[in-house]
């Protein structure tokens, strides 16, 4: 029996109707200071200076890809792509779990966001975020699109679900997941079930991967990118994995930030999916990106994992003994120059992000329409010691579509979307390396951040693509001869190596392991596409 509500008005369609019952209490949309007061409350959280809350996710600081299943059923099987990242999951055992978290449930209390995912009305998606935790509600209200009409919200009709409880945890034996941890999705059901972890960012990822699954359909393409848009009203995507740059040249004080990590592209444009931001905190410096670290000193703020001295409650950006991992979920309002709508004009540049741990790919190039399919597939990016346990050197890291985890359909489908929106609209497509130059890792020296933004800023302002180009030999880039402040010597990486012979075999090496991971897809795509590298 239901013992107390919270004292938010009552929506249209109560929990119940999700099996959740016998709960003490429940939370319909608190606010962000709410919030706070039940995080504090519960001794879920830590107050920083200056009032961000400081969390500890437990055992798992990141996402745990062989956690994640997908229902296998009727309505979906033929279109997902079943795969390394989209495991089969009987739908018998996730009754059970299913079953056993309602139960779990009985008893406690709950916290409730009803949002959107999408700026675009045509194509957003109507969600309802269930958690345990009051902080993890507040992710779920800095992440998604907040509802502030109450008419609006008491009306609010879910159309998909997501249910996280981190401190209810799978049997192995029983359950047959992967470990205690479980991300299960189940499309036909439209429900979403997150046990075992407390990372925030399953929450977020789960339902980029709905959305992968449901917008091409639509004729949408969904993209793992951050987008901004210049005072022209041209606007760029920039697509990339962690540690390539997206989230840091993407927050340009210069330019309207649309979003900084999943956007849609449809016949009225780009939208973001979100309505925040999901920043790595690791290192941040006020000099270098200085938007993001002032979101890390701000109210409505949660840090993940982020060291702190619980006495001062000063935070130190610096200290890795968590994890390399660790994050800021804040509401896109905090960055001065956010767009308010999330919404754009279709892409004049588009921008691959690559970091180039072998110093060999240029640090920019222009791209042909197959080129950029090719580099969009592939996902290039690496990976460098200290990242993960077990890597001493540099490691060719390849996602396809710079965001493979949360692909739900065959990847060619996203491509194929891509290069017709690139042909008719008529984007200029780059390669930006934000690696090494003068040698690989542990030899070269990491390209400076400084002249990555002036050689993103060239390509944005116009003009560039017009200007002398030179190609080299071992990927076909086109690369440019000169752009203002950046050192001509560095834009062609041979240039930069003491030892060009070894720049060439390890441009060989490099060039072989993208013929390599490209085999899977070589039936799939034209023959153009096949004869980029």
């Amino acid at each position: 029996m239901t013992i107390s509500r919270s004292s938010s008005s009552q929506p249209r369609r109560p929990i119940e109707e999700q099996g959740i019952l016998n709960y003490t209490r429940v939370f319909y949309n608190p606010p962000t200071p709410e919030l706070y007061e039940q995080a504090i409350r519960r001794q879920e959280v830590i107050l920083a200076h200056l009032g961000p809350l400081v969390v500890r996710t437990g055992q798992f600081t990141g996402r745990a890809p062989n956690d994640k299943f997908v229902v296998r059923e009727p309505t979906s099987e033929g279109r997902v792509w079943w795969s390394e990242v989209n495991r089969p999951f009987d739908p018998g055992d996730f009754d059970r779990i299913h079953h056993r978290l309602l139960a779990y449930l009985q008893g406690r209390e709950i916290y409730v966001q009803d949002c959107y995912v999408g700026a675009d009305p045509q194509y957003r998606l109507r969600i309802r975020i269930i958690t345990e935790l009051a902080w993890q509600s507040l992710f779920a209200r800095n992440m998604f699109i907040r509802i502030l009409d109450p008419a609006e919200l008491a009306e609010f009709e879910p159309e998909y679900v997501v249910i996280a409880a981190p401190h209810f945890s799978a049997t192995r034996e029983l359950d047959h997941t992967n470990s205690e941890a479980f991300i299960l999705l189940h499309y036909g059901r439209k429900l979403v079930l997150i046990g075992g972890t407390g990372y925030g960012g399953e929450i977020k990822k789960s339902i980029f991967t709905v959305m992968n699954y449901r917008l091409p359909e639509k004729r949408v393409l969904p993209m793992h990118c951050s987008a901004n848009v210049g005072q022209d009203g041209s606007s760029a995507i920039f697509f990339g994995l962690s540690g390539t740059g997206k989230t840091s040249l993407s927050a340009d004080p210069t330019r309207t930030l649309i979003g900084d990590d999943e956007h849609g592209w449809s016949d009225n444009g780009i939208f973001n999916f979100e309505g925040g931001c999901y920043a790595k905190a690791i290192r941040l410096s006020r000099e270098a990106e200085p938007q993001i670290y002032e979101c890390t000193r701000r109210f409505g703020t949660v840090l993940e994992n982020v060291a702190i001295d619980v006495l001062t409650r000063r935070l130190d950006l610096d200290d890795a003994a968590l994890t390399e991992n660790t994050r800021a979920a804040y509401p896109i309002s905090h960055i001065e120059s956010a767009s308010r709508t999330g919404m754009a004009p279709h892409p004049k540049d588009i921008i691959m992000l690559t970091c180039d741990a072998f110093g060999v790919l240029p640090p920019i190039s222009m791209l042909t329409t197959e080129q950029a399919m090719y580099h969009f597939l592939s996902g290039y990016t690496a990976k460098v010691a200290g990242t993960e346990a077990g890597i001493v050197e540099p490691q060719a890291a390849f996602s396809t579509c710079f965001g493979a985890p949360f692909m739900a359909l065959e990847p060619t489908v996203y491509a194929e979307l891509l290069g017709e929106r690139i042909e008719k609209h008529r984007s200029t497509c780059w390669l930006i390396n934000t690696g090494w130059t003068g040698g690989g890792y542990g030899t070269g020296r990491r390209i400076q951040i400084d002249y990555t933004r002036k050689m993103v800023s060239a390509a944005l302002e116009g003009g560039l693509e017009k200007g002398d180009f030179v190609q080299e030999p071992f990927f076909g880039l086109r690369i440019p001869r000169e752009i203002p402040g950046v050192p001509a010597v560095l834009l062609d990486p041979a240039q930069t190596w003491s030892d060009r012979e070894a720049h060439g075999r390890k441009a060989e090496e490099l060039r072989d392991r993208f013929r390599k991971n490209f085999i899977k897809f070589e039936s799939k795509v034209d023959a153009a596409i096949r004869a980029v590298m």
